[in-house]
C-alpha cells in the first residue's frame, strides 16, 4: 500500500467509527424531539432544540473532518467503501441502545463488509498528483464530468420537487436517493477544496482563485441538503434499513463520479480493477445481509384519519337479505364478512 494511502485508510476508519456512532446518537435526539412535538420526516425542526441531537452531529462532524483528510491522501475509490465500517458501528450500537435487534446472520453480514472493505485497500490506485486548483476545475469541467453533474442535478429535483411529497414517507429509496447523488458531488468538492487546503499549507495560495471558492459553495449547499434529507430517513425508517441502503447507494455514485472525474482507474491492471469491484460487491452483499436480518419499523399510516374511520361488516344472509352492523357487535360465522374502511353516515 501507498504511504499516502496509508494515512487515508486510517483516518477513514476513524471517521467510520465517529459517523456510525452518530447516526444512533443522532436517532435517540430525533425521537425525543419527536415526542414532544413535529417529527424530522413531517417537516419539523424541533430537534434543533434538542442536546442530543447536537451531540450526535457534533460527533458526525467529527467523523467528517477524518473523512475530509482521508480524501486529501488517499483517493476517493479506497476512502468511500471504507464507510463500510460505519454500518457494523451503527449496527453494533442499534442492537445495544435503540433495541433494533441484531440477529446471529447479521454478524455474517459485518465479516463480509469487513473483507471486502480489505480486498478494496489492497488494490486501491495510488492518489493523482494535482498541482493547483485550476487543475481540478479542468477535471470538472470536461464534457464527461459536466453530463455527470447535469444528470444528478435533474435527477435530485425530480425526487425532491414530485418523488418526496408523494412517496417521502412509504419509499426509502426517495430521501436516502436524495441525499446519494447529491453526496457524490459533496465528495468531488470537498476533495478539491482538501487539495486547495494541502497546497496553501505548502506554500501555494489557493484561495486566489476563484474555483476555489465555487467548489466551497457548491460543497455547503450539498451537505445541507444530505443533512437535511438523512435527518428525514432516520427519523422515518429504521436506523439499520437507512445505513446499508445509503451506503450502498452514495458509494456506488460516489466511485462512479470520481473515476469520471479523477480517472482513478487510468493505468490500473485489468486484475486490479475486477479485484476491486469484487471487493465492492462484497461490501454491498454484507449490507444486503446485514439488511435483511433486521427488524424493519412498522410501516406509518399516511392518513391520520383512517385510523378515526369505523369498520362496518356487510352481512350476505342466505335469504339474500343484506344488513349492516358496527364491528363491536360481533359477527356470525355463517355469514360472508367484507370489511370497508369508509366512513358511513
Amino acid at each position: 500500500m501507498y504511504s499516502s494511502n496509508l494515512i487515508g485508510f486510517i483516518l477513514a476508519v476513524v471517521s467510520s467509527a465517529f459517523i456510525g456512532s452518530s447516526f444512533i446518537i443522532k436517532k435517540k435526539g430525533l425521537r425525543r424531539a419527536g415526542a414532544n412535538g413535529p417529527s424530522a420526516s413531517v417537516g419539523g425542526y424541533g430537534y434543533l432544540l434538542e442536546p442530543l441531537w447536537w451531540i450526535g452531529m457534533i460527533t458526525m462532524i467529527v467523523g467528517e473532518i477524518a473523512n475530509f483528510v482521508a480524501y486529501i491522501y488517499a483517493p476517493a475509490v479506497l476512502v468511500t467503501p471504507l464507510g463500510a465500517l460505519s454500518i457494523i458501528v451503527s449496527a453494533v450500537l442499534a442492537h445495544f441502545i435503540l433495541n433494533e435487534k441484531l440477529q446471529r446472520m447479521g454478524m455474517l453480514g459485518c465479516l463480509l463488509c469487513i473483507v471486502g472493505s480489505t480486498i478494496i485497500v489492497l488494490h486501491a490506485p495510488e492518489e493523482l498528483s494535482v498541482d493547483s486548483v485550476e487543475e481540478i476545475w479542468e477535471l470538472a469541467t470536461q464534457p464527461a464530468f459536466l453530463l455527470y453533474t447535469a444528470s444528478v442535478v435533474a435527477v435530485a429535483l425530480v425526487l425532491i420537487l414530485y418523488c418526496a411529497p408523494r412517496y417521502g414517507q412509504t419509499n426509502i429509496l426517495v430521501y436516502v436517493g436524495i441525499c446519494s447523488t447529491i453526496g457524490s458531488l459533496t465528495v468531488m468538492s470537498i476533495k478539491a477544496i482538501g487539495i486547495a487546503i494541502e497546497l496553501t499549507l505548502e506554500g501555494s495560495n489557493q484561495a486566489v482563485y476563484f474555483q476555489t471558492w465555487i467548489f466551497a459553495m457548491v460543497a455547503v449547499t450539498c451537505i445541507i441538503t444530505q443533512l437535511n434529507y438523512l435527518n428525514m430517513a432516520l427519523d422515518t425508517f429504521n436506523t439499520t434499513v437507512v445505513s446499508p441502503i445509503y451506503y450502498a447507494m452514495f458509494t456506488a455514485f460516489t466511485i462512479l463520479a470520481s473515476a469520471i472525474m479523477f480517472k482513478d482507474y487510468s493505468g490500473q491492471s485489468a486484475s486490479s480493477i475486477a479485484s476491486e469491484l469484487c471487493g465492492f460487491i462484497t461490501v454491498l452483499s454484507g449490507t444486503a445481509v446485514l439488511h435483511s436480518t433486521r427488524d424493519p419499523d412498522p410501516p406509518l399510516l399516511t392518513d391520520l384519519y383512517t385510523p378515526l374511520s369505523p369498520k362496518v361488516s356487510w352481512y350476505i344472509q342466505g335469504n339474500g337479505e343484506v344488513w349492516k352492523q358496527k364491528d363491536e357487535d360481533g359477527s356470525s360465522p355463517s355469514f360472508i364478512t367484507i370489511l370497508r374502511q369508509d366512513y358511513f353516515k
